[in-house]
Order: structure tokens, then sequence, then C-alpha cells
């Protein structure tokens, strides 16, 4: 097993695997979410959906098997005393509303103040990116991710900013194209220091 994937709730791993009962039953109730809208499941051009739907949300939701703690376990402290800001910029990530099932598409700014060690860059994009693949809401997500990176790199300071539209609000609803959600989580000297907030703040543009 991926050291990365671990049953943090076994009972959201049942059927993700296996072409089992459980499957068929998703399958079962995608054919009546078509129904239900309008159309007939069994002509060919949306016979083989249910399964491709099924599929989908399989990736879409991949990051309820993974723990985004254990991503942050490898560090590395040969860092000739590196003590300034560690900014990934510009994160793309795909997640969805827990409210509607809507998309939800943005990038997120993810920074670090280190305290002896650092962490590979793309193992903070997985933290986001695992996150990103539950049902969530943003603020929600803008929290976890920083909490996380505080919890086990233990850095002087965890800033991360998250902007992002939401199709519940974009595509029905309201009908606001054009507008996305700024949140922000500040922790340690990026919440203690306006100076250190302010510099990452200037490199969120």
């Amino acid at each position: 097993m991926d050291a990365l994937v671990t049953p943090l709730n076994p009972s959201l791993r049942t059927g993700c695997h296996d072409d089992g009962l459980e499957r068929a039953e998703v399958e079962a109730a995608f054919r009546t979410i078509i129904r239900w809208a309008g159309d007939d499941p069994d002509r060919p051009g949306l016979v083989e959906t249910p399964a491709r739907v099924s599929r989908a949300f399989e990736e879409f939701f991949a990051g309820y098997r993974q723990d985004p703690e254990l991503m942050l376990q490898k560090t590395f402290e040969e860092i000739e005393g590196y003590d300034e800001m560690v900014v990934l910029r510009g994160i793309r990530f795909e997640s969805h509303c827990e409210h509607h099932l809507a998309p939800i598409v943005g990038r997120a700014w993810v920074a670090y103040i280190p305290k002896g060690r650092v962490v590979g860059i793309s193992k903070l994009a997985r933290v986001v990116e695992a996150y990103a693949k539950r049902l969530q809401i943003q603020e929600k997500m803008t929290a976890q991710i920083a909490n996380t990176i505080e919890k086990i790199l233990k850095p002087k300071g965890v800033g991360v900013i998250v902007k992002a539209t939401h199709h519940c609000m974009t595509t029905r609803g309201v009908h606001q194209p054009g507008t996305d959600l700024v949140t922000s989580r500040m922790l340690g000297c990026f919440r203690d220091d306006p100076l250190t907030r302010q510099e990452f703040l200037s490199l969120a543009d």
C-alpha cells in the first residue's frame, strides 16, 4: 500500500477500489439521477455514464484516502541556517462544494518560515491537493492546510492564502461569473509580525 494512503475513516474507503456491491449501488444512484433529470440512462450516449461518473468521483474525492500529515514527515536539515520565508505560489486545485457538489477551482499560496528544517516543495502542493479533493468549504480547507503544516513542521510561522471561483454561485443561484473568494490563515510570526504578513501578502498578488 502507498505510504500516503491510509484508512483515516474505513467507511469512506468501502467500494473505492473494487467492483463489488458498493460500486453497483453508486452506479445505480447515478442512473436514478439521470432518470430524475429527465433523460433515459439506457440510451446509447448515457449507458456507460454511471460507471464513468463513479470513476470520476473516485478521483474527485481521493483526498479521503490520503493523510496530509504523512506527506510532511520527510524533512531536510542541511539548510545552512536558512531562516527566511519559503513560499510556494499559485498551487492550482480543484475541489467540490459540500453544499451543492459544485466545482471549486482556484489557487493556493503557501508560506512558512523554517526552524531548522524544510520540506520538499512538492509536498506542500500535495497537502493542498489532499484537502482539496474532499467535500469542502474554502474557509475550512485554508485552515486545514495551515494547521497541518504548523503541527508537523513546527516552523516559526505559516501563512496560507486561497483564491477560488465557486460554481455554486457562478453557474447557479445568484449567477455571478467573474467573482472569486479569498481566504487566509496566518499562524505564528505571520500573525504576530505585520511586516512578515505584509511580505507574504505582497507575494500573493
